[in-house]
């Protein structure tokens, strides 16, 4: 039996406490003061007999109980925001939504060949399409704030309690503008770097390590010139303008390669590939439209990938 104590303030606080890793942060997004948030917190930790969360230095975060209750508060407001939409959308004959966190690459390389094919089955569904890094996707589908995320497959540490289906593997290139100094041959792309401007994925990106380990292995150490970014418009703009050179997933610039606005240097870069694929709440039961577009995603990446 449910514990009449437990309110959907206590769920909606403790989540959002959880996204945002502060109180303060969430206080001002919930637009209630900071003692009212920890108030909330309190009682919930009175009512589960445990601490969900703990001091880390000047902030705070979630302990392996307050892991654990998050699963299922997660899963409780994503039910409610359903069966509320449900009814919303039933007023006006029209689909609950599907909320889907994308990869810069999937968006761009993906994205709008399965929304054609989804749109073509006529199911009326409302679908928002966020994009961002892995880590904050896959938290923001662990809260309930998304549906699926379509990325890269994450850590064995951040996969607890998410559901991964490969659709294909994609690595990374190192992509500069047409003419680039570095195309001639003349010299390792590696032993030119140092001259150059790098725009390296974000430290939060999954596909860091990835690149600070090809690097490293390739005998580059430090890169005294970079920026750090995962905007796919900022760094088409920048190459157009410079001699930059742009790390980034193979996806994300294939279309410029293939219309010769940008080129690839020439490394090998096959040990870099990693899984794409679907992420998903171990616990989510996919509605009728969202198990629709899953398969449209499928056949979209099918085709990128050449998989029959």
């Amino acid at each position: 039996m449910i514990d009449s104590r437990v309110k959907f303030r206590h769920l909606q606080t403790f989540v959002e406490v959880a996204r945002q890793k502060s109180v303060m942060k969430a206080a001002e997004l919930l637009h209630v003061s900071q003692p009212a948030v920890t108030k909330t917190i309190r009682e919930l930790e009175q009512v589960l007999d445990v601490s969900v969360f703990e001091r880390d230095g000047r902030g705070i975060k979630i302990t392996r109980y307050g892991e654990v209750f998050l699963r299922h508060a997660g899963a409780a407001l994503t039910a409610l925001r359903q069966g509320l939409d449900s009814v919303s959308q039933e007023q006006f004959a029209d689909a609950p939504p599907i909320r889907i966190g994308a990869l810069p690459t999937v968006s761009s390389r993906i994205m709008p060949r399965a929304m054609e094919l989804f749109l073509k089955e006529g199911t009326r569904s409302r679908v928002k399409i966020v994009t961002g890094e892995n880590a904050v996707l896959l938290e923001q589908l662990r809260v309930g704030d998304l549906d699926l995320v379509v990325g890269r497959l994450a850590g064995a540490e951040k996969m607890a309690g998410f559901s991964f289906e490969h659709l294909y593997s994609e690595q990374v290139v190192f992509a500069v503008r047409a003419g680039h100094p570095l195309l001639d041959g003349r010299q390792s792309p590696f032993a030119g770097f140092a001259n150059y401007t790098v725009l390296m994925p974000t430290r939060g990106s999954i596909i860091r390590p990835v690149v600070e380990n090809f690097l490293i292995a390739n005998g580059v150490s430090s890169l005294p010139n970079q920026i750090e970014t995962v905007s796919d418009s900022f760094g088409r703009a920048f190459l157009r303008t410079s001699d930059a050179i742009w790390i980034i997933s193979n996806g994300v610039v294939a279309d410029d390669v293939a219309d010769g606005r940008l080129a690839l240097l020439p490394v090998d870069t096959g040990e870099t590939k990693g899984p794409v694929g679907l992420t998903m709440r171990a616990d989510a039961v996919p509605s009728a439209p969202q198990s629709i577009l899953m398969q449209t995603i499928r056949e979209a990446a099918g085709e990128v990938s050449g998989k029959p």
